[in-house]
């Protein structure tokens, strides 16, 4: 974990992904300086050092949700992005606000699964390998069926000893005997795939049904974990996939370390994780704002905002991995406040947000930086995908220039959407390419000015048309 980067630090590396937005920056950096700051403090000044939550305003497009998904990934802090409108105020259908806490929970529960799992990875791995021998070469059926017979008959004498108040003499002896010609031959292949000659051959495993994780989204939602209670009512469901001994290897390694892990320190590290560094994301903030008309939907609203508030404040939220205090979470609402102004929340959540950042419209000078600087930047993607029909494309600092001036010209006469006015632009313009590319072998094009303004230009010009296609 990287939170002792200095502030100029964090901005260097979100320089490297967003364009502009210095003030935003600047601020989310000196946040998340403060809670390093904050954990070097006595127990007792921690406690009572609560973080400065943000208040990002501007229009859509221009990096807020960028800045705080890129802010999390750099100090590997578990981040939750939530809209306010899925919200509904107790009592109505919709989401409840405490799940936005319970899903930061299960991404820090993700977050330290990874790091347990690669302490054990070795371990993990010479499991998953002689299971992966183990399948490859299988002990006959025939064997298989006296072995399970063999095991019944030593159960049943194990119970007979238990009650006659003895000590089975078989407690830790196994029943299952494999013939030395599979020994040897497992030993063949064994040896064969440390070698790493059997990577691409298939092997069928079983494994855990995906789909039995995504059950009880709405018991979960209440901090109810219903799998975990009927797991000792049914087993788990499982599934059968036939894959390379590669892809097999990953799958029983997760297994495996599954098995190693001690998932009660894994869990109380979670919590732990969530309620220290977790920062939770709360977009179209501004859509819970009243009218200022009293109507029946404003009365909502207010209701989503004041049961939003005691989560901000700080409260204690049940999960299924145990209560979780949000006193220290850092929270950042976005809002683009087109119809409406921050001080129209409640007065208490404005109290909440103490940090507000404006964020400004892309210029024409941003949409250049965005389309050439960043390091999977929308040109180079686009050089890349067509690269794969064999044909080469470049584009002209002219051209890049048009586009960019094109981009800024849409937004200011039609609805500004930032950055995202580039995605539209540039598929259409290279709508054609992509279209023909396949059937044209190998070839190369070059975008310029003048190709720029045939594709796009008239549609810019005309209003109406913009509109509906850029």
């Amino acid at each position: 974990m990287q939170y002792n980067l200095t502030p100029q630090e964090i901005v260097q590396e979100l320089d490297q992904f967003v364009i502009g937005q210095k003030s935003a920056k600047r601020a989310v950096a000196v946040a998340l300086r403060n809670r390093y700051r904050r954990l070097q403090l006595s127990g007792d000044m921690q406690e009572d050092i609560t973080p400065k939550n943000l208040l990002m305003i501007g229009p859509t497009g221009v990096g807020k949700t960028e800045i705080a998904r890129r802010l999390a990934k750099i100090v590997n802090a578990p981040f939750v992005k939530v809209e306010a409108t899925k919200f509904t105020e107790v009592g109505y259908v919709g989401r409840d606000v405490e799940s936005m806490v319970r899903d930061l929970v299960e991404n820090a529960v993700h977050i330290e699964e990874e790091n347990s799992f690669k302490d054990v990875r070795a371990e993990a791995s010479k499991n998953a390998d002689r299971r992966i021998v183990e399948l490859l070469v299988p002990v006959s059926t025939d064997t298989q069926n006296k072995n399970n017979a063999a095991d019944i008959q030593n159960m049943m004498n194990m119970l007979n000893q238990l009650q006659q108040g003895r000590t089975p003499d078989n407690l830790n002896q196994s029943s299952q005997k494999v013939p030395d010609d599979i020994k040897e031959k497992r030993m063949n292949v064994a040896s064969k795939l440390a070698k790493g000659l059997l990577e691409n051959d298939m092997v069928t495993i079983e494994m855990d049904d995906p789909k039995q994780n995504n059950s009880g989204n709405m018991m979960n939602q209440m901090g109810i974990d219903l799998g975990e209670s009927l797991n000792g009512l049914m087993p788990k469901k499982k599934i059968t996939r036939t894959v390379a001994v590669r892809e097999a290897r990953e799958i029983l390694i997760r297994e495996e370390s599954d098995k190693l892990v001690n998932h009660g320190d894994l869990y109380h590290a979670a919590i732990q994780r969530a309620e220290n560094t977790g920062i939770i994301f709360i977009d179209e903030i501004d859509k819970i704002t009243g009218s200022g008309q009293n109507s029946s939907s404003d009365v909502s609203r207010q209701g989503v905002q004041r049961d939003i508030l005691p989560i901000v404040e700080g409260s204690q939220v049940s999960t299924k991995y145990g209560l979780v205090d949000t006193s220290h979470i850092l929270f950042i609402g976005s809002g683009a406040f087109h119809e409406s102004k921050p001080s129209d929340l409640i007065a208490e959540l404005q109290g909440r947000f103490p940090i507000r950042v404006e964020l400004n419209d892309l210029t024409k000078e941003d949409f250049v930086k965005i389309l050439t600087e960043p390091k999977n930047a929308l040109v180079k993607q686009y050089i890349a995908l067509i690269g794969t029909d064999n044909v080469k494309i470049t584009f002209t600092i002219e051209a890049i220039e048009r586009i960019a001036a094109i981009a800024e010209q849409v937004n200011h006469e039609t609805e500004n959407i930032g950055a995202r006015r580039l995605h539209t632009i540039l598929e259409h313009l290279l709508e054609d390419i992509l279209f023909e590319g396949p059937s044209m072998e190998m070839g190369e094009v070059t975008i310029t000015e003048k190709y720029v303004d045939d594709k796009i230009g008239s549609i810019a010009q005309n209003k109406d048309l913009s509109e509906f296609i850029l």
